[in-house]
């Protein structure tokens, strides 16, 4: 049996993509059939796969919903087409109800139809949800989220058309490479987050970022799927119960776990830094043998830092990983837009996934910094790639020569005023020498301002302000722990004593408890009073 939480966890709601396997009942191809045969979707897997050619044959049904039997006539029927759309092929099948490789006949255009189930279909109260949700999405434009097209019932069949995906998951690429790079990892992570942003501003959570939905195309572009299906079975009480509608919480936050009602922004920035936390890693950061432990150990909040597993990875990307996942929703960013910009700011991020050939340069359009659409940068870049290097190394090193004019206090508490350049002012702020109280001016007649407010020092300078708020946090819980362990010893001191009074004895029995021993004590001093010279002078140690 696999131990591996995602194949446990696997949700079988998500957007299938070209490459994800189902089980062996799943594997449902639509064959064209000849001029003026009825049309079915074979249940033969055995059936002519469903490739471009006979994609772009396929000849449209002549009603709505059309029916198709058996070569003797009698055979059970067969939907294949809905509204606008030719079905092709069956991808996949879970508790929400099945997905179908579609063709759009009006725009002669691939996509993904995801149909209710029977049993969700016979509920009012689901299938409004559903289609009022799925019609939400709709609004959503943005280039790396899957597009919805359509939201429809017809004849009893309810169904949304979303944007076919050519590509894979990024779960099926951790399962293939089991880590990502650094720059890969950072730049999923912040694609992710430009669709999640356009999504906030829309008043719309995501509620289950994780690595299965979020999807890579062949060229390298990312995209997030399922944005509001999880809210229509999140809001399905008997779904929640069940368990069909919650899964295995690997990446939800503490909060969502225990009410899935109860999400807002800071919902997606944990699942969010949970998932990159993974794809730096290749290991979550909590792990355990069922649903409610996992939910115990995030309650705790705490976890193995992703540096410690990987050293490599930045002091900074490790902190903007710890305050994304603070157990406390009040302690993470409170917009993914603050995320973004701290990750922006680290600039470690890959111009294109390196794991995909040929890989266009994700899209990015960023509110901090430089926008970077999808195919305008290939289209911006002027001269040669060694004069673009040279172009950056030159404004490094201009950056780097700047004068300052530093105070700062020796270890003997006496302020030092020092010029330095800022490439001697990062260096002596990471040696200790400066510290956050530090300040800086450019000139004489400029005043001097804290380190963080120059660009030049603001991301070391933030990161170590961080790093301090996140080890005081981590003393605090020391201190709790060290509180609670001398309340532990005192109270194993006190076990006889609640042990009598729990026995049966009561207060009467404790009284002459304490008489007894109060009793030996005093005999034992009036002995020593007593008869204590006597004994001294017997044994010759008394005095004179």
């Amino acid at each position: 049996m696999s131990t591996d939480p995602h194949a446990a966890a696997k949700d079988q709601d998500a957007t299938f993509v070209p490459g994800q396997t189902g089980e062996n009942n799943l594997d449902e191809t639509y064959t064209p059939p000849a001029e003026g045969a009825p049309q079915t979707v074979a249940g033969d897997a055995g059936g002519a796969a469903a490739n471009d050619q006979s994609f772009q044959q396929s000849p449209p049904s002549t009603s709505n919903l059309a029916p198709s039997k058996t070569q003797s006539g009698t055979g059970p029927q067969k939907v294949t087409k809905v509204g606008d759309f030719q079905l092709m092929k069956k991808l996949g099948q879970g508790g929400m109800g099945t997905v179908y490789l579609a063709k759009q006949v009006s725009l002669d255009r691939k996509v993904a139809i995801k149909t209710l189930s029977k049993e969700l279909a016979k509920r009012e109260d689901f299938v409004g949800r559903f289609l009022r949700e799925a019609r939400s999405m709709a609004k959503l434009d943005h280039p790396n989220i899957v597009k919805v097209f359509a939201a429809e019932s017809v004849h009893g069949m309810h169904f949304a058309a979303i944007e076919y995906v050519d590509g894979q998951s990024m779960q099926d690429w951790m399962d293939e490479k089991r880590k990502l790079s650094i720059g890969d990892a950072v730049l999923v992570t912040m694609v992710t987050a430009e669709a999640l942003k356009h999504a906030h501003e829309l008043n719309m959570i995501h509620r289950d970022i994780k690595p299965d939905n979020i999807l890579v195309t062949k060229k390298g572009i990312i995209k997030v799927a399922d944005f509001g299906l999880a809210k229509a079975m999140d809001e399905d009480v008997s779904m929640t119960a069940s368990g069909t509608g919650l899964g295995t919480p690997l990446y939800m936050p503490p909060e969502q776990a225990r009410n899935a009602k109860h999400v807002d922004q800071r919902t997606d920035i944990y699942a969010l830094g949970c998932t990159l936390y993974y794809m730096l890693t290749g290991e979550l950061p909590f792990k355990a043998d069922n649903t409610i432990e996992l939910i115990t150990l995030k309650e705790k909040g705490m976890f193995t830092s992703a540096k410690k597993l990987v050293p490599e990875i930045p002091d900074g990307l490790d902190l903007i990983i710890d305050k994304s996942m603070a157990k406390n929703p009040d302690q993470r960013y409170s917009t993914v837009e603050e995320m973004l910009s701290n990750m922006a700011s680290l600039n470690i991020a890959n111009e294109a996934l390196s794991f995909i050939d040929d890989a266009v340069p994700a899209s990015m359009a960023r509110s901090v910094g430089n926008t970077t659409q999808m195919g305008a940068k290939k289209k911006t870049r002027t001269g040669s790639a060694d004069s673009r290097a040279e172009a950056v190394r030159k404004k490094q090193e201009s950056t780097a020569t700047k004068k300052f004019q530093v105070v700062y206090k020796n270890p003997e508490g006496k302020p030092i005023v020092a010029v330095m350049t800022a490439q001697q002012v990062l260096k002596a702020f990471k040696s200790g020498i400066l510290d956050l109280e530090s300040k800086a001016r450019k000139s004489k007649k400029d005043q001097y301002l804290p380190l963080a407010q120059f660009a030049e020092f603001a991301d070391v300078v933030n990161a170590k302000a961080a790093h301090v708020v996140a080890e005081k946090q981590k003393s605090n819980i020391s201190e709790q722990v060290a509180k609670l362990e001398r309340k532990r010893k005192w109270q194993q001191r006190l076990k006889p004593i609640t042990n009598m009074v729990k026995g049966g004895m009561g207060l009467m029995g404790l009284l002459l408890w304490l008489a007894f021993v109060f009793g030996i004590i005093g005999g034992l001093g009036f002995a020593a009073w007593k008869w204590g010279p006597d004994l001294l002078k017997q044994f010759g140690m008394g005095g004179g």
